[in-house]
């Protein structure tokens, strides 16, 4: 039987990709659509193929064909509409960041815990083939001791030296209280720092942190750098950034033995390539262009999850420790110190 979805959101993330994506997922329906003009998610649902558009939530949560709900609204709505829907009994898959504080990834971990429903989290680098191999490779400690990891993701235009401000519905971009005080650290940045925990099945533990933002006169920040610790030592070096149109968006995995680097793999889309270097494995990869793959691979991990009763591949936990860094990074960015992570237990 095939997996009823509605989609929380219907901006350019939920067009372009996830519902896309459910439509090419095997056994998925896209069930519904919520967006706060009743216009604009009967407009969703007629491209998408969707059975209908709402612009009620408890509309929504009350429609009995659907299963799970993909929340991809404006960050700080995250929670609301995460306790609200695990409230209804419907299983959650959030768009990254989490949410914009702790206390609130900490609210939707428990919501969902409480109500008997799964929390998954969209970290679609996950299922990049790649990320895979060098998940593998260090577990098998085909690269020796991990000593240094590099991860980078940037983006933008020719012919835009500088930032050219959101506006409309997507002006909440530029909101600092909206965003929590920071902006590709929320939205790109984030992605790699989960990254490096996926790969290295480890913890970051302290993070510092330099941005052209976090001051008086920019808030928000559109280049950062930002240095890790691991709870086993392993140093982790990360960058991201809009106005950086020809970025070469790679990470890299050094060992004592050897080494991993990802080619352009640190994107939305499924693309690039990999080589290793080591002792005993050597080999090179390279993966065709295709948007919506890692998307589809996401959906259908979530998908296996309810059927087998598992937790997904990136779970509410990993969302809440991916607040916790997006937290500490940016306040080490405003006040230039190092900041030490506390990690929230859930009960």
């Amino acid at each position: 039987m095939a997996l009823g979805w509605a989609i929380i959101g219907a901006g350019m993330h939920p067009q372009q990709k996830l519902a896309p994506a459910i439509g090419l997922t095997p056994d998925a329906e896209l069930i519904a659509v919520l967006s706060r003009d009743q216009g604009r998610a009967d407009a969703f649902a007629e491209t998408h193929g969707a059975k209908v558009g709402y612009s009620n939530i408890d509309d929504l949560l009350a429609d009995s064909r659907i299963d799970a709900v993909f929340v991809s609204s404006p960050n700080a709505s995250h929670v609301a509409h995460t306790v609200q829907a695990a409230k209804a009994g419907k299983h959650l898959l959030s768009e990254k960041p989490m949410a914009t504080s702790v206390e609130d990834a900490v609210t939707m971990v428990r919501a969902c815990k409480d109500n008997g429903v799964k929390l998954g989290l969209g970290f679609e680098l996950r299922f990049h083939p790649a990320h895979i191999l060098a998940r593998d490779l260090v577990a098998q400690g085909s690269l020796g001791r991990v000593r240094l990891l590099q991860g980078h993701w940037g983006r933008g235009e020719r012919g835009e030296p500088e930032h050219l401000p959101r506006s409309g519905l997507r002006g909440w971009w530029e909101d600092p209280e909206a965003m929590a005080g920071g902006s590709v650290i929320m939205g790109l940045g984030v992605h790699v720092f989960d990254l490096v925990r996926f790969v290295m099945q480890k913890e970051i533990t302290e993070v510092t942190a330099m941005t052209d933002g976090q001051t008086d006169a920019q808030p928000l920040e559109h280049i950062a750098t930002m240095a890790l610790r691991l709870d086993d030592g392993t140093i982790a070096n990360i960058s991201c950034g809009r106005m950086l149109p020809d970025t070469l968006n790679n990470f890299t995995v050094y060992g004592t033995d050897g080494r991993f680097t990802g080619t352009a793999t640190v994107w939305e889309a499924r693309m690039g390539a990999a080589e290793v270097v080591s002792e005993t494995v050597n080999q090179t990869d390279s993966w065709e262009y295709d948007y919506l793959a890692n998307f589809v691979a996401e959906l259908s991990d979530f998908h296996a999850a309810l059927k087998e009763d598992r937790e997904p591949a990136a779970t509410g936990i990993d969302g809440l420790r991916s607040t916790e860094i997006n937290s500490a990074v940016i306040e080490s960015a405003k006040t230039g110190r190092v900041v030490k992570i506390e990690h929230r237990a859930v009960s």
